[in-house]
């Protein structure tokens, strides 16, 4: 896609989503990109809930009848993404901040049932020590500073490029700045500062994980934005092919 047609794209993106959003439009663009979004966004994070009851809860406020046994916490942070999806949607005229991020943050994480019990700081940073799996990420004390250095690094940009929103992506998994949720919010982020810079959106697939942590790994160990910068081009003409289909 030329820069021109990812502009319209955008443009048609932005419009429908406030519109269907508005008039609770749930067989447009909006309502299939909120259930994309949170389905594979909360999939790569461990969730169990399918795209079929991923709908369910989007669509009516219910998961189909079955057997099975529903996860609480998969529920309660599947209904946080939509929510954090309508913050980005009514904030988008806003430049990104600390103060915005925590907000994000807020919407998917004040109606999770564990992660208040365990005292996860919701909407605010973390208040304990994290790892990324063998990986040490900021300390508490220091991610409000490192934010601000990522943040004030991002408006220093001449220009927005699939490059640099996959370094702030890096950048900002690598400072893990929340006790949980980084990768959720890291995520809205991305698809958010695309659709403010006419660039096709990134929408990352569940069944493309490994590689996206392949990626994120590159970068940790060897600063190689490579393999991200790929999957992004292919993650954005995943979502756009999708998307003809409502244009």
């Amino acid at each position: 896609m030329n820069a021109v047609d990812q502009k319209e794209f955008c443009d048609f993106l932005i419009k429908r989503f406030q519109i269907e959003k508005n008039k609770t439009d749930r067989s447009g663009v909006y309502a299939f990109t909120q259930r994309l979004l949170a389905y594979n966004s909360n999939r790569i994070e461990g969730s169990t809930l399918t795209e079929e009851q991923t709908a369910s809860l989007f669509d009516y406020g219910t998961l189909p009848k079955s057997d099975d046994y529903y996860r609480a916490k998969d529920v309660e942070e599947m209904n946080g993404h939509f929510l954090m999806f309508h913050k980005m949607l009514d904030s988008l005229e806003q430049p990104l901040s600390q103060e915005l991020i925590k907000q994000f943050h807020f919407e998917l994480k004040s109606g999770v049932f564990e992660d208040r019990a365990n005292g996860y700081a919701i909407g605010d940073y973390k208040k304990r020590p994290n790892m990324i799996g063998i990986y040490e990420t900021v300390r508490p004390d220091d991610v409000a500073r490192e934010m601000d250095l990522l943040i004030a690094w991002y408006e220093g940009q001449q220009e927005i490029t699939v490059s640099a929103l996959a370094e702030f992506h890096a950048k900002y998994e690598s400072i893990h700045p929340f006790q949980d949720g980084n990768g959720r919010t890291g995520r809205l982020i991305l698809f958010r500062e695309c659709l403010k810079n006419k660039i096709a959106p990134i929408v990352i697939e569940d069944g493309n994980r490994n590689a996206y942590l392949e990626a994120l790994k590159a970068y940790r160990e060897e600063t190689s934005l490579h393999k991200l910068i790929a999957l992004f081009e292919t993650e954005q003409q995943f979502y756009f092919e999708k998307c003809c289909y409502f244009m």
